[in-house]
């Protein structure tokens, strides 16, 4: 995985244990989070490649909608 790739993935783990903190709900398993935050990058960078659009943009609004479902 690239550097910038692996900085996103990052960026997403903190904004998922973030929001799971918001929400008062406990971090699941590290390994379960690290999964989940590659999908979302990966989702995001499938997005923008489909629709354009900047990566951060999509992880955010993908992250905010991890509190919803």
């Amino acid at each position: 995985m690239g550097f910038i790739k692996e900085q996103q993935v990052k960026l997403a783990l903190r904004l998922l244990a973030w929001r799971y903190e918001k929400a008062g709900q406990p971090l699941p398993d590290p390994t379960v989070l690290q999964r989940h935050a590659r999908e979302l990058v990966d989702d995001a960078h499938r997005i923008a490649r489909e629709r354009g659009g900047n990566v951060l943009s999509i992880l955010k609004e993908m992250v905010a909608d991890v509190r919803r479902r």
